[in-house]
């Protein structure tokens, strides 16, 4: 059950390949996952945003410092990687939940309005300058140097999968009787986030302190703060999009994970010059 969850987790979350996915996938076209299966895919979404992290942190580090191309730019592939990783579905839910949320409408019309292809001004704009505030968040985390930048977006991407584990604990609901949110809502025993939090922040903390006492080049105490803003941020919003749609979509979801990360990385990049 674990290597399905695993699996589930990777496939859902990310493009990148699995073998045999594709022979799983075509027997869960007749039947859905189990609730165990999806209960454990979004148990392991943290552990994904780990590895979509380091592999983002290979990238940022290979085109500022080999490359030269410049905290900048190097942050501007970072994380255009990161979406491309995701298949966008994180920004795409992000500017549906921006245009549902903004229209006023009560929670079936506002459910239609995130359901639509298209996207709408406001979805735009918030689509617009959360990428670009992550760009220059992790640009400004990069040019302080001493491995700061990796630090903040591997903590940053960790923390907005962390925070799609927290959304889909126990008791609390899903907006519609079908898709992604009525698969995966109330499929997580809590103590399974907790323990995941405790273990990234404990990890957060961990990161600085050896970073202190081996190079004398410390991180920044902001990083376990960045980890607890990002998911204090996307509580928030879950919190309101739960009170407005009547609990959570897929979008809200993908809302959640580009929220934590972003918050996650500005408070990060906040830290002190060293």
């Amino acid at each position: 059950m674990r290597g399905t969850g695993l699996r589930l987790s990777v496939t859902l979350l990310t493009v990148i390949p699995w073998r045999g996915a594709g022979r799983r996938a075509e027997d869960d076209t007749a039947t859905a996952p189990s609730r165990a299966t999806v209960a454990a895919a979004m148990a392991w979404a943290p552990a994904v945003g780990l590895l979509l992290g380091v592999i983002a942190s290979a990238v940022l580090l290979v085109a500022d410092h080999p490359l030269g191309a410049g905290p900048l730019t190097a942050a501007g592939l970072a994380i255009g990687l990161l979406a491309l990783l995701s298949r966008g579905l994180h920004l795409d839910g992000l500017a549906d939940l921006a245009d549902g949320l903004a229209s006023g409408k009560p929670a079936p019309a506002a459910l239609d309005i995130m359901r639509r292809s298209d996207i709408g001004p406001l979805g735009t704009v918030t689509l617009i300058l959360t990428v670009l505030i992550q760009v220059a968040a992790l640009s400004q985390a990069e040019s302080a140097g001493h491995g700061r930048g990796p630090a903040a977006l591997i903590a940053a991407v960790v923390t907005g999968r962390l925070a799609l584990t927290w959304a889909c604990r126990r008791g609390v609901p899903a907006a519609r009787p079908e898709g992604l949110g009525a698969l995966v809502a109330g499929s997580v025993r809590p103590a399974i986030p907790a323990a995941a939090t405790v273990a990234t922040l404990a990890a957060a903390v961990a990161a600085v302190a050896i970073s202190a006492a081996v190079i004398g080049e410390p991180l920044g105490w902001t990083l376990p703060l960045a980890v607890l803003a990002g998911l204090g941020a996307g509580f928030a919003v879950q919190q309101h999009a739960v009170r407005r749609l009547g609990g959570i979509t897929g979008d809200v979801l993908g809302a959640l994970a580009e929220i934590a990360t972003t918050v996650t990385l500005v408070v990060a990049a906040m830290g002190p010059a060293v």
